[in-house]
């Protein structure tokens, strides 16, 4: 069974940065395509950013146009933690933040939400003007 606990939320100041953890257990990360997802009050969950590997040492990384430039996803698979580093926060990014890990089955690209199976509980981040 897959767990993922996101931790490293926060209220913070536009243009400040946080980083964002999830930690997985009961699977390896390296061996699935893992993502961060968002959703804001009254709207629905989007696609921030994903990674997946390409081969034993490259990997792929897929962004929103929204967060290009200012976010960086990685993972440390020593670790088995995912994370989403966030540079240059706007109070439009305000949203509760979910990683997840696509399903076994997955063959289509990790920007879809439909292509995950486990999600963790989410962390809050909260950017004020």
């Amino acid at each position: 069974q897959v767990q993922l606990v996101e931790s490293g939320g926060g209220l913070v100041q536009a243009g400040d940065s946080l980083r964002l953890s999830c930690a997985a257990s009961g699977r390896t990360i390296s061996r699935y395509a893992m993502g961060w997802f968002r959703q804001a009050p009254g709207k629905e969950r989007e696609f921030v950013a994903a990674i997946e590997a390409i081969s034993w040492t490259g990997s792929r990384t897929y962004y929103a146009d929204s967060v290009k430039g200012r976010f960086t996803i990685s993972r440390d698979t020593a670790k088995n933690t995912l994370y989403l580093q966030m540079n240059s926060l706007k109070p439009e990014d305000t949203a509760v933040y979910y990683c997840g890990m696509t399903l076994p089955s997955s063959t289509d690209s990790p920007n879809k939400a439909s292509e995950y199976g486990d999600w963790g509980q989410g962390t809050q981040v909260t950017v004020s003007s």
